[in-house]
């Protein structure tokens, strides 16, 4: 998943501190001024669709490629597992080897993986191109949020942040939406398709601009990129694998030590790197953690809502795939307007109050969320996932600038890139996790009623595909396949409560609000 408005417009700041001089700020042409925002605007458009668009293409591209609920978790995870991991490396990149360069690579990169993912006849690459499209995802974002750094000063600066934060935040929101919409009006290719076309006219806008780099651009940092990946990867792997292996089988278990290996080789390296990725000092600061930690226990449950809701409402809830988008509004909308409104909000309350009450409204709506029925109750079902987007838009308002902002200004950059990384290796493993937690519960429900093929037969009414088990026994199987999808989300949400109140409660024991008075006079 994409940045939030306000975590865009963070992200990139540090970056400002590393540009040339103010000399090159002016030397940059007024002309290209907003070709410059247009490009990079449009770009982040594409990077919030990238990941939603397949949530709610999942049930239509698993049926058409014959592909198991594993296989098909990777359309997912392949994309955000290299988002995650090269993030970091690709932003170094951009400093070193040009920012202007860096972001036409992304986006032709991203554009052909889009390509083959949206032609391909095998579930496997469709997997293999969403990885691909992932690390060109990680490029467009670091250096375009750089190039705006670069060319924009000032006023105009702020306002272009603004702007490629309401980007970001408009395909956050309307992602689903406007996906489902392409599924209905075409197949599930659409998706996919639409993002060669998008990525082809940012290419053509983007192509005049001028380069930048970092003369005083430090070496990317290989040992750290490549431990992380594989810890990231075997993570994945162990969630993804461990419902159909088994959780204590050999597979399973040696993902989750490989891991814990290469988990450790990365921060081996790091203490040990003259100029590490991830300052680890910083974490000796029970602020810092506590502020870093709160964006996780809340993008693990709405990164796993988002990608695992629309194929739930498909099967179970008997919705088309643009319905299926559309039911999602209630909790993407305030997710995209509550950070437009966090100046006014930190007046109302403090920027920890704010920090502390978002994932504790997102436990209560998860907990309700037990009591919903896509089928029998959408009213309550819109009313909880309302409540749920208003609890993540009030963290996500004021979360990324407490980050830095509890740090000294000249780490500020470091703060930021970690607290980005681990907000996005949480909407990675929350994905992961809950696909496979989701798929477990349901088959242990479907195997305890007593019935043959619990294993398939979960497989399929997770990915929404209730026709296949209405073939193999009727309504009556139908009815006792939904049953267990039930009960394997009412596991999903008390899981997920349990994490956003975790977040809640670490706020408001490790931090104070004189630790965040930069953070609220900057909001």
């Amino acid at each position: 998943m994409s940045p939030t408005p306000a975590e865009a417009q963070q992200a990139a700041v540090p970056a400002a501190d590393r540009v040339e001089p103010a000399a090159a700020d002016a030397a940059a042409p007024a002309v290209g001024s907003t070709r410059v925002l247009t490009a990079i605007a449009l770009a982040a458009v594409m990077l919030p669709i990238s990941v939603t668009g397949p949530g709610v293409a999942l049930a239509d591209m698993s049926g058409a490629l014959h592909a198991s609920a594993a296989s098909t978790q990777w359309v997912l995870n392949a994309y955000n597992v290299a988002f995650t991991a090269f993030m970091l490396a690709a932003g170094s990149a951009a400093d070193l080897y040009g920012r202007r360069r860096m972001f036409l690579t992304g986006t032709t990169v991203f554009a052909l993986a889009s390509l083959v993912a949206g032609i391909a006849p095998a579930i496997a690459l469709v997997d293999a191109a969403r990885f691909v499209q992932g690390m060109g995802a990680a490029a467009v974002l670091t250096s375009g949020s750089t190039l705006l750094a670069h060319t924009f000063t000032g006023a105009a600066r702020a306002r272009a942040f603004g702007i490629f934060g309401a980007s970001i935040g408009f395909g956050l929101a309307m992602g689903p939406f406007l996906s489902g919409l392409l599924v209905g009006a075409a197949s599930w290719h659409a998706v996919f398709l639409v993002n060669v076309v998008l990525g082809a006219v940012v290419l053509v806008l983007a192509r005049p601009l001028p380069e930048s780099r970092n003369p005083e651009a430090r070496r990317i940092d290989k040992p750290g990129v490549v431990t992380f990946t594989l810890a990231l990867l075997l993570l994945a792997l162990a969630f993804v694998e461990g419902p159909s292996r088994g959780w204590t089988g050999l597979v399973t278990l040696g993902s989750f030590a490989g891991a814990a290996l290469f988990l450790a080789a990365f921060v081996a390296v790091e203490l040990r790197s003259g100029q590490p990725m991830f300052d680890l000092s910083l974490l000796r600061r029970p602020t810092f953690v506590a502020i870093i930690w709160q964006p996780v226990s809340i993008v693990f449950a709405f990164a796993a809502l988002l990608v695992y809701l629309p194929p739930y409402f498909q099967g179970a809830g008997g919705a088309g795939s643009t319905m299926s988008g559309a039911m999602l509004l209630p909790l993407t909308l305030p997710v995209f307007v509550l950070p437009l409104l966090s100046g006014t909000l930190v007046k109302l309350l403090s920027v920890r109050t704010l920090l502390a009450v978002g994932p504790a409204v997102l436990a209560v709506a998860l907990l309700l969320m037990t009591l919903t029925d896509p089928v029998t109750s959408r009213t309550a079902l819109y009313g909880t996932l309302l409540l749920a987007g208003i609890g993540i838009g009030l963290a996500f308002g004021v979360m990324d600038n407490a980050a830095v902002s509890v740090v000294e200004p000249e780490r500020a950059g470091m703060a930021s890139g970690m607290f980005n990384t681990l907000r996005v290796a949480g909407e990675t493993i929350g994905v992961a996790c809950v696909g496979g937690l989701l798929l477990t519960a349901t088959r242990q429900r479907l195997s305890g009623a007593g019935g043959a093929g619990g294993g398939s037969m979960a497989d399929d009414v997770v990915q929404g595909r209730l026709s296949s088990v209405r073939r193999e026994g009727g309504e009556g199987l139908v009815d006792r396949a939904v049953q267990g999808l039930e009960h394997g989300w009412g596991v999903v949400y008390v899981v997920l409560a349990c994490v956003a109140l975790a977040g809640a409660v670490a706020i408001f024991a490790l931090v104070r609000d004189r630790d965040l008075e930069a953070a609220t006079t900057d909001a």
